[in-house]
């Protein structure tokens, strides 16, 4: 019986993603190869707690959410995250999506369910762990998202989207503020006056004060 270790498992509102404002039940899986400068969960640095993926399996069917979230920390990280991953996918009438660094092979992300891979940005401390590979194993369904915390990282987003042709490799492109250091009017205007082809993403589960 495979196990995973966790941070946190909740229920609240998808506040990113082509699936924001669903109700969904969240799996925070421990540890992370990456520390980014404005990260929001760094108590998921820590080992956690070893539960059995049957357990969270039960939990997942019994919250009735129909979307459940995979995050971290880095899921990619733990040996059994395949394992839930897939179980996950099992359950009738559930979307699942997995939240990913990009640093770490996605390959092992179950067919059914939604990647939702971030390349870093230079405002993050990160630029340079995304795994480029990744470009090719994405499919017509997942999502790559890019955190911005000034002008510097929008240029830097854009002309990685370019560059790698990324628009014809997922479902979406994802622009996302960083609240304290870049307004989102401010991030709206710059995609409508350059006509990029991304989707502006504010974080909607600050904006309504839940986890």
């Amino acid at each position: 019986m495979s196990t995973v270790n966790i941070c946190e498992t909740f229920i609240s509102i998808q506040g990113e993603t082509t699936y924001a404002g669903i109700r969904c039940f969240f799996i925070r899986l421990s540890e992370c190869n990456l520390r980014c400068k404005y990260c929001d969960t760094v108590y998921a640095y820590d080992i956690g707690k070893t539960v059995e993926s049957d357990k969270l399996i039960a939990d997942a069917i019994e919250t009735t959410a129909p979307l459940v979230m995979i995050t971290g920390g880095e899921p990619l990280l733990q040996q059994g995250f395949k394992d839930l991953a897939i179980k996950l996918c099992e359950i009738p009438g559930t979307t699942v999506l997995v939240e990913t660094n990009g640093s770490l092979d996605i390959s092992v992300i179950p067919a059914k369910a939604v990647a939702i891979v971030d390349v870093k940005c230079p405002g993050s401390g990160e630029a340079g762990s995304f795994d480029e590979w990744n470009i090719g194993r994405l499919r017509p369904h997942d999502e790559v998202k890019f955190v911005l915390c000034d002008r510097g990282d929008y240029d830097w987003a854009c002309e990685f989207v370019k560059r790698t042709n990324l628009t014809q490799h997922c479902k979406s492109i994802l622009f996302s503020p960083v609240s304290s250091m870049l307004n989102t009017g401010i991030l709206a205007q710059w995609i409508i006056d350059d006509g990029v082809n991304v989707r502006l993403q504010p974080q909607l589960h600050k904006v309504m004060g839940v986890r």
